[in-house]
């Protein structure tokens, strides 16, 4: 990060720690709900008791799991969202990994990045829970894929709370903000020490192409397993290429837990 946005940062992570934990807007993540229940196909919508209110998931168990994969989906979706987190919580099931994906906050429809940072310490409760429910139903590895605006929500627990808990990490979509709005902190690569692929589209918005290059680096330093790829044609929601991602992720978590 360049000294200007290093600056900004700082700035505004000041700037939001003194602002209140802001809730879901719980009116729409009911419709939300709604909408996932009625058209649910592959698994079953399960309740998570995520401690200052319940929140749901769309689960997945299959026969001797290898573990689990828990799912965030991007900014103001569901948890069967028809790009990323829908097909692939289904891709990784045929792959034999328990799925487990998770309804994280949302906010108006029109809810900027800036305004989301706020529920990012909701979102990390939610997270915490998913992992336990996950190790409560089976052995084995926990590995968080998290997308867009998932994926911040995912490096704000790591800042505060570490890979407690996670045995790898994938994301996909890593650093897309809104016009104008610079990351609020610098992401913890510091702090993960597992297994991590950092996946993204090569038709991706230019600003977080830059930002992947600007830390390709430091990504394949973070554990041997570690590593970069990119869906060749893909856009930052993977629009058309949803099979090429889960392939990919399938694959790579094959090479990791082999």
């Amino acid at each position: 990060m360049n000294s200007r946005l290093l600056t900004t940062a700082i700035a505004l992570s000041s700037i939001l720690s003194c602002l209140p934990s802001a809730a879901s807007n719980l009116e729409r993540e009911a419709r939300l709900g709604e909408e996932m229940t009625m058209n649910l196909f592959d698994g079953e919508v399960v309740e998570i008791d995520g401690g200052e209110r319940d929140f749901l998931a769309a689960w997945i168990e299959t026969d001797s799991p290898r573990g689990t994969v828990l799912l965030l989906h991007g900014r103001g979706f569901h948890p069967d969202w028809q790009d990323v987190v829908g097909p692939l919580r289904v891709r990784l099931a045929e792959a034999g990994w328990n799925t487990l994906s998770l309804q994280m906050p949302v906010l108006d429809v029109d809810a900027k990045y800036y305004d989301y940072v706020p529920t990012f310490p909701a979102a990390d409760r939610r997270i915490d829970a998913g992992i336990a429910f996950a190790r409560g139903r089976a052995d084995g590895p926990v590995v968080v894929l998290a997308h867009s605006c998932g994926a911040h929500m995912i490096m704000h627990r790591i800042d505060g709370h570490g890979v407690d808990g996670i045995d790898a990490l994938v994301t996909a979509g890593l650093g897309a903000t809104d016009w104008g709005q610079d990351p609020v902190a610098p992401f913890p690569f510091a702090k993960v020490d597992i297994p991590f692929l950092d996946a993204l589209g090569s038709a991706e918005y230019e600003r977080v192409l830059n930002l992947a290059a600007a830390r390709a680096d430091t990504v394949n330093a973070t554990h041997d397993a570690s590593a970069q790829l990119f869906v060749d044609g893909a856009d930052h929601y993977f629009k058309g290429k949803n099979v090429e991602l889960g392939d990919a992720v399938a694959s790579w978590l094959d090479a990791v837990f082999e």
